[in-house]
């Protein structure tokens, strides 16, 4: 149960006056209060792993790499020439992967 911690505190002897008819339509009124969803309206924005993607079209330019730029040998993303931690035996590896 949520608890609004802003609100003001009720002494027991604010509690001990409430009625019993009070309580029960407070706790009718915070019940009604509910919001209803439609779920299917939130179900369709969402596409599942391994969807049929077959008769879309992806339109993205590719730009081949820099001369101001490596590709790290350890996570194979293409970085700027400051980011390069060191350049071992096996080729340039990036500040994030040397760390």
């Amino acid at each position: 149960m949520a608890t609004d911690y802003d609100a003001p505190r009720k002494s027991d002897d604010d509690l001990s006056e409430d009625s019993i008819e009070e309580l029960k339509t407070r706790r009718g009124d915070a019940s009604s209060s509910n919001v209803d969803v439609d779920e299917t309206e939130m179900a369709e924005g969402f596409e599942l792993p391994g969807a049929d993607l077959s008769g879309e079209e992806m339109s993205v330019r590719v730009v081949p790499r820099q001369a101001d730029e490596f590709t790290c040998t350890s996570c194979f993303l293409v970085h700027h020439r400051s980011q390069l931690a060191e350049d071992g035996k096996n080729g340039p590896v990036c500040t994030e992967c040397a760390a």
